[in-house]
């Protein structure tokens, strides 16, 4: 497990974010009302809505909470999925899915909320988040997103060419849409906080204490653990894409249904004044139509965190530095030669359809995985959602049955050769 934990470059936000509290490991036997796996946004969520009802909560992490992807990713809070859009999800879920398209529409003014209400010193911006687009003929996306998820009451509007560089500062794109709802966060910090306050309701957050295996026994769950084990009622499973990497045994099937895939974030040495003025002067968070996406925003330092893509990781730091060094000089030629202070990366869980997924394992126990890069605002209405269903409650989830993606290993290793088939779509204009 050390191993594990130290295999990963420090972020940005692990060297500007106040450390987290201690918390201890588990040795020997711990119960409760319900067992939470995994201590990142969904976990913490959950965890914090469990015991606001009055529930006895133990969670179990890993490494610290925060460690994996709740506290490694870019930190933009963004209301949608990448794909499908509003009415594909009706379509394929039904009312679940029409639920589902209200939570997600909610995502980024809950996790607002929440922060706001719980005062965590999360850097929390809620300027919008803007989806321009990098070739006219992908007007008709932003047009059909915005007709959706207008009908659904999301705060979206369409954006011509002028707006975009009015508002990004940048004339790379030809219009888009934005989301008055979104905006960016330091992810650690949130994490950080939300640990701090689940603590503070009595939760008992045991870290450097991975969840081994889990099974249903005597008419509750029992979850072993390297020096002990848990005993609940209940049990909630909020590994996402780390599902499978301190230990194999705990859920193959839902750990080979999502491709973890090494995604890549960087920053900036921080802007001027003069610099900030003309590049997205609002401080909106920036994601575009790119597979081989074009993303930024500005942290609480004035730094630009960016980040790309690689197919192998050889090398990768020094490589990204060339390669989205002269991306950002292209999308802003104002910026002139960009310095970058931090380069890290972490797993994101990918699902062959863009799709979460949830689950119900057997009696009083749920799971989810798939973030796609998008559940910075999503994982903590989920963790609302599974806290809901652990209290019998109907939720705004659309569970499936966990379906292991054939030969997930060799699709594993090959997942980085998308980047040549997004890259190819992304030179194409849409007819």
């Amino acid at each position: 497990m050390e191993h594990m934990k130290s295999a990963w470059p420090p972020s940005l936000w692990a060297d500007v974010t106040p450390p987290g509290d201690d918390y201890p490991s588990l040795a020997g036997v711990a119960t409760g009302d319900v067992v939470v796996i995994g201590g990142g946004f969904t976990g913490l969520s959950t965890a914090l809505h469990l015991a606001k009802d009055g529930k006895r909560v133990v969670l179990l992490e890993a490494a610290a909470p925060g460690w994996g992807a709740s506290g490694r990713n870019n930190g933009q809070v963004i209301p949608t999925l990448t794909r499908p859009n509003p009415d594909d999800i009706v379509a394929r879920h039904g009312a679940d899915g029409e639920r589902f398209v209200a939570l997600l529409r909610d995502s980024a003014s809950v996790l607002f909320d929440l922060v706001r209400r719980l005062d965590i010193p999360a850097e929390a911006e809620q300027t919008g988040w803007i989806q321009p687009v990098h070739t006219p003929g992908r007007m008709k996306i932003a047009e059909a997103r915005v007709a959706q998820w207008s009908r659904y009451g999301a705060p979206v509007e369409l954006l011509d060419r002028e707006r975009v560089r009015q508002m990004t500062g940048s004339e790379a794109w030809h219009g888009g849409f934005w989301n008055r709802s979104g905006g960016h966060i330091n992810p650690l910090a949130l994490a950080r906080g939300l640990a701090r306050a689940v603590a503070a309701k009595g939760v008992s957050i045991f870290a450097g204490t991975p969840a081994l295996s889990f099974a249903r026994e005597g008419g509750g769950w029992r979850v072993a653990t390297p020096h002990g084990e848990v005993r609940a009622k209940a049990l909630v499973l909020a590994t996402n894409a780390y599902t499978g990497e301190f230990a194999t045994e705990l859920a193959p099937a839902i750990a080979q249904e999502v491709v973890p895939v090494l995604s890549w974030q960087m920053a900036t040495e921080p802007l001027g004044d003069n610099l900030r003025a003309s590049i997205i002067p609002g401080r909106q968070a920036v994601s575009d139509t790119h597979g081989d996406l074009w993303f930024m925003r500005y942290d609480a330092r004035h730094r630009l965190v960016t980040g790309g893509a690689l197919i192998a990781p050889v090398n990768g730091a020094e490589r990204l530095r060339r390669r989205i060094g002269e991306r950002l000089k292209r999308i802003f030629p104002q910026i002139g030669e960009v310095r970058f202070s931090h380069v890290w990366n972490g797993y994101i869980g990918m699902t062959t359809d863009y799709f979460p997924r949830f689950h119900r394992l057997g009696p009083d126990a749920y799971a989810w995985a798939g973030c796609n890069g998008r559940a910075v605002a999503l994982s903590l209405s989920i963790g609302r959602e599974l806290a809901r269903a652990v209290d019998g409650a109907e939720v705004a989830l659309p569970f499936s049955e966990p379906r292991p993606l054939p030969a997930h290993g060799l699709l594993r290793r090959l997942a980085p050769l998308n980047l040549v088939l997004y890259r190819w779509r992304d030179a194409r204009e849409i007819a």
